[in-house]
Parts: C-alpha cells; sequence; structure tokens
C-alpha cells in the first residue's frame, strides 16, 4: 500500500511539474480586465452584440455544411463565446464553428459506415479533437505549425470551397442523394439526379441569390446574411400556404439544449482518430494564423499553445452541451477587432446574446427553407476561393505549384484529412529535396586580390589548386550529393588541392561527417589534397567532436574571420602551396591586416 502511495505521488509530482514546465495558464487575459468601467463595458456589448448578429447565421449554415442540425452551430457558437476567453491568450479572436472545421467534419465523417448516426457519434468526435489539442498544447507542439505552408492552406480551402459547393446544389435543386465522399462523388450522382429536379425549391434559391446580391452591393452596411434569411423565410411561408412544396431545416426549443455526457465507444473512436487529429491540426492553423495577425495590428504578444489549449478545453466544453468543432473565425474575429473590442468581455456579450437567442428564437428556425439556406452557404463556399493567392501558390515556384495541385487534387478526389496529411507531407518532402541540394560555386583571384566566379577550370589562377565555396545544408540528405559534386571537381587531373570554403554551409551531421571522410580519404588515394578554410564555429565543433579533424589534420582546418572573411582562405592557399612545395608564389587576396589572421583551431 505504501509503495503505491509512493507510486501515485510520484506521479502527481512529475505531471504538476510537466504542467509547471508548459507555461500554461488559467485566464491569461485577466490582467487586461483592470480598470474596466462603464465606456469598456458599453463599447463590449456593442462589439458583442455585432458579433452575434453574424455569428447566429453564420452557425446556422456551418451547420448545414458539417451535416449536421442548425442547433448545433447555434450551440457551439455560444459555448466557444463563452468559454474560450477564459484560457484564450488574444483579446479579438472568436471561437465558435468555422466553415473550414465544419468542411473537414463533413469529410471526416464520411468514413463510418453507410446508416451510422452522425448526430450520436459526434460528442465522442469532439472529445477525441479536444484532446488532441490540449496534448498538444502542454506539449507545445503549436510552434509547428509554421513548418505549413501557406500552400498546403490554400490548396485545402479551395479544396473544401468545393465540396461545401458541390454539396449545397442538390439542396437547391431539391434532391435526396444517398452517400459520397469526395468532390467529384457528389457531382457525379448530382447530373445523374437532375431530371429530379424541384423547380419550385430552385426558384427560391435564384430569388435568395438575387436578393443576397442586391444587398451585399447596394446596402453593406446591415448584416446581408440575416437580412436575408428573414426576408426569403416570410416569402416561403407565403409561397407554401399558396401550396408550393418545400424543405425546411429542423428548429430547436429551449429544451433541445441540455447537457449530453459523450457515450465513449473505442470502435468509433479507432474510426474518427484521423479524421479528429485532422482537425486539430486545422484549428490550430487557423486559430495561430489569425491571432498572429490581430495581435500585430493591436500591439499584441500571444502564445500559439496557450491558444491551442483554449482550443482543446472549448472544444471538450461542446462535446457535453451538443456542439461541434470550434476554431478561430476570421470574419467574426476581425469584426470583434474594428468594432472596438477591448477584450475578453466582448466575447462573452457575444455568447450571450447567442444563447438567448438560441432559447427565445431556436423554435423559429423551421421557417427557414433549406434551399434559402443553402444558397447562403454556397456563397460562403465561393468567398473561401482566394484568386490572388491561388495565383501566387501556382506562379511562385515548382514546388508550391507541385504542392497546390497534389493537395487540391487529392481535395477533390479523397477526403478532406487525407488532402491535407498529404499536402503537409509533400511540401516538405519537396523542401528537403531542394535544401538537400547545396550550391557548389568555383572561384580565383584576380590580380588585385579579390574573389570571383569561374566558369571555366583554365582561368584558374593557380591550376593545381581549385577554391569551392559551399552554400547551403549539408545535413544527411545533402551529405551523398555533396560528396559526389566535389568528386566531380577533382576529375580535372592537373587538380591536385582543393580548397572547401565553409563559411556559409550548415548543419553537419554524422552523414556529412562520414561523407566527408570518405572524401578526404578517396582524394589522397588519387595523391590529393582536402583544405577547410572560412568554417564557422559550429563547424568546427563538428569536426572536432566527430574526430574528422584528426582525419583531415589540424594543419588542413583554417577557421573563418567574421571581420575579416578572405584571411582564412588566403591562409589555406599558402597552406596548400606547402603541400605543392610552391611556397615562392606569392598569394594575393586582400585582406585587412590589421584585423588580425584568423586562427586555426
Amino acid at each position: 500500500m505504501k509503495k503505491l502511495a509512493d507510486l501515485g505521488g510520484r506521479a502527481w509530482r512529475l505531471g504538476r511539474d510537466w504542467i509547471g514546465r508548459s507555461n500554461l495558464h488559467f485566464f491569461p487575459l485577466r490582467s487586461t480586465m483592470g480598470n474596466y468601467g462603464r465606456e469598456r463595458f458599453v463599447r463590449d456589448a456593442k462589439a458583442g452584440l455585432n458579433v452575434a448578429l453574424l455569428d447566429f447565421p453564420q452557425g446556422i449554415a456551418y451547420a448545414m455544411i458539417a451535416g449536421l442540425p442548425a442547433q448545433f452551430g447555434i450551440f457551439t457558437s455560444a459555448v466557444a463565446s463563452l468559454v474560450g476567453p477564459f484560457f484564450s491568450s488574444s483579446r479579438f479572436v472568436m471561437l465558435g464553428p468555422t466553415n473550414a472545421t465544419a468542411v473537414m467534419v463533413l469529410s471526416g465523417l464520411m468514413v463510418l459506415p453507410a446508416g451510422t448516426d452522425r448526430i450520436s457519434v459526434m460528442p465522442v468526435f469532439l472529445l477525441l479533437v479536444g484532446l488532441f489539442l490540449v496534448v498538444g498544447a502542454f506539449c507545445r507542439v503549436a510552434t509547428l505549425v509554421q513548418y505549413v505552408s501557406q500552400t498546403v492552406v490554400t490548396a485545402y480551402i479551395t479544396g473544401a470551397a468545393g465540396l461545401i459547393i458541390v454539396n449545397q446544389l442538390p439542396v437547391v435543386l431539391g434532391l435526396k442523394l444517398g452517400e459520397a465522399a469526395s468532390f467529384f462523388g457528389v457531382l457525379q450522382k448530382t447530373v445523374e439526379q437532375l431530371g429530379a429536379t424541384n423547380y419550385e425549391s430552385l426558384f427560391l434559391g435564384g430569388v435568395t441569390l438575387l436578393v443576397y446580391l442586391f444587398l451585399e452591393q447596394k446596402l453593406k452596411k446591415i448584416p446581408s446574411v440575416a437580412v436575408t434569411l428573414l426576408v426569403m423565410s416570410l416569402l416561403g411561408l407565403l409561397l407554401s400556404r399558396l401550396g408550393w412544396n418545400l424543405a425546411y431545416i429542423q428548429g430547436t426549443g429551449s429544451g433541445g439544449w441540455l447537457v449530453h455526457v459523450p457515450a465513449v465507444d473505442f470502435k468509433t473512436l479507432s474510426q474518427l482518430a484521423s479524421a479528429a487529429l485532422a482537425v486539430a491540426f486545422l484549428c490550430t492553423v487557423e486559430t495561430s494564423s489569425i491571432g498572429k495577425s490581430l495581435a500585430n495590428r493591436a500591439g499584441d504578444r500571444i502564445d500559439a499553445n496557450q491558444q491551442m489549449l483554449s482550443l482543446g478545453l472549448t472544444n471538450t466544453a461542446s462535446a457535453f452541451f451538443g456542439g461541434m468543432p470550434t476554431s478561430g473565425s476570421l470574419t467574426r474575429s476581425v469584426l470583434n477587432w474594428s468594432s472596438r473590442s477591448s477584450g475578453a468581455a466582448s466575447s462573452w456579450f457575444s455568447g450571450l446574446f447567442v444563447a438567448a437567442g438560441a432559447l427565445i428564437f431556436g423554435g423559429m428556425l423551421n421557417h427557414i427553407p433549406r434551399a434559402v439556406l443553402a444558397v447562403l452557404v454556397i456563397m460562403v463556399g465561393i468567398s473561401l476561393i482566394n484568386r490572388k493567392q491561388i495565383r501566387i501558390a501556382v506562379r511562385s515556384t515548382g514546388s508550391d505549384r507541385i504542392t497546390f495541385v497534389v493537395t487540391l487534387a487529392s481535395a477533390l478526389f479523397f477526403t478532406l484529412d487525407f488532402a491535407i496529411y498529404l499536402g503537409v507531407a509533400v511540401s516538405i518532402l519537396l523542401f528537403l529535396r531542394k535544401a538537400s541540394a547545396p550550391s557548389l560555386v568555383e572561384y580565383s583571384f584576380n590580380e588585385q586580390g579579390n574573389l570571383y566566379e569561374i566558369e571555366d577550370k583554365t582561368t584558374r589562377a593557380h591550376p593545381r589548386i581549385s577554391i569551392v565555396h559551399v552554400e547551403g545544408e549539408l545535413f544527411f540528405g545533402a551529405a551523398e550529393i555533396f560528396r559526389d559534386q566535389v568528386r566531380f571537381v577533382s576529375e580535372d587531373p592537373n587538380l591536385k588541392v582543393i580548397i572547401l570554403r565553409l563559411k556559409n554551409a550548415y548543419h553537419l551531421d554524422a552523414t556529412s561527417v562520414m561523407a566527408l571522410e570518405e572524401l578526404i580519404r578517396y582524394l589522397r588515394e588519387q595523391g590529393r589534397h582536402l583544405i577547410v578554410s572560412g568554417a564557422r564555429k559550429e563547424v568546427y565543433r563538428v569536426f572536432l567532436k566527430s574526430g574528422l579533424i584528426d582525419v583531415l589534420g589540424k594543419e588542413n582546418f583554417f577557421m573563418g574571420s567574421p571581420a575579416n572573411p578572405n584571411v582564412s582562405t588566403r591562409n589555406a592557399l599558402k597552406r596548400a602551396q606547402e603541400l605543392l612545395g610552391d611556397q615562392k608564389a606569392e598569394v594575393k587576396i586582400f585582406y585587412d591586416p590589421a584585423k588580425g589572421a584568423a586562427p586555426r583551431t
């Protein structure tokens, strides 16, 4: 018993220390609540109301994108706005359902067996998302977001936009499709059933589009989505009384918002793990980019891992209150900022307004025609397609173009979680391919003592000496290419000494050390010599600890001097002349004697 107690105490201390080292806090924004008075209260209340007026219809739309009842989006908006600020490090990021996470839910749940009740598995799905985010926050993995290229995100969002659009087209046309897991799968089934189009639904959708576009272009200051829903719901009610056959979304009353304890099923957990991890990853990328952008504009600093913790606990809370995945919303966060919010209180006000709206008006949602909401969702999807970012991604580099095409194609043909994993993998592999090709440039020097790049080996100042400048990474991925490149340079039969300038060579590791050792022994077998010049302290440290300095010979290693960059090459040339028995020739490389000679080792 005592051993068990000791073990428990040790585990408690380890857990406490681990949490302490994470630097995560409860309510890190409490310092911003100081001197909170009437003026700030009024500003935050107005900002919260502005955000709530956008949040309420967006929540309905995003729930529809995810294939869930409307109340899921509304409940999530309220819960996220109330819980998120307690753990967030950003004053302005508004948490709640977003289009990107909603379409990921739609795609991710398609892996479940046909007939599975999505509503029943959503709490378990959210628990998984929350768990991944909380563990990631304590392990401080949010900093890895910087390795996700914007090209991958742009391609993913473009593919998600396509999936949003084709999933709502059947609703506008009044069609009922079976299960389809990809963009082309949904599109194919839609085309096959065009003959069964409900023209009453199509007409209502067309009018909705005209009303929305009119409001967007002529009355930009009013909430166009909310007004369009109100106007078209009234028109739909009138048409229904005239005998039109229209489909409506499902409403909810005050009794629909209850606390639910998720029923954990390990089989379902394994089926949803991949999609949940993808959603957690996407939430982190989305929220981090929004938070950093607003923090820069406000002169704030945010902790990405603290923000990740906020996401994790908010998603966990949503699992118990009938919600859907939570992320940072760009449109609502910018609206919160532009509404002169002073801090976390505006999010609380927004949550209270949305919660009140859900309880008071939830039962009226069943007066919104599905075709009307589908058209508005399609407009959301179209707005996600950023032509400027796509143009930049496609035109910038070959690697970006390949990454964009692969990610977009996989998003259209397969599930979105697979697409984002594949996109990240391709972008990293292409980067490693680029980084593993160091640049080797041969130099000589002119009469004035200045180094210059040569294109023809016949123009060397010393035909038997080659000065090779190495630029780039020399980690394991580049080691073999680097070795082969130097071997190629040494194929000149007149060449006897190669001077490697490692001033701009980085990240040597065990593989590159072995490659260099093999190169040194190869050159010696050919009666030739290798000299290193311009090396930085990091390079010397690797040479010393690995023992490569002994293989090369300390007399053939010359440290670089930041104040006098060319002196190490000058000394290396003198050493080359010693090896060739030609010490009379004058070495002319410009350097400033007043700054001292570069040390050897």
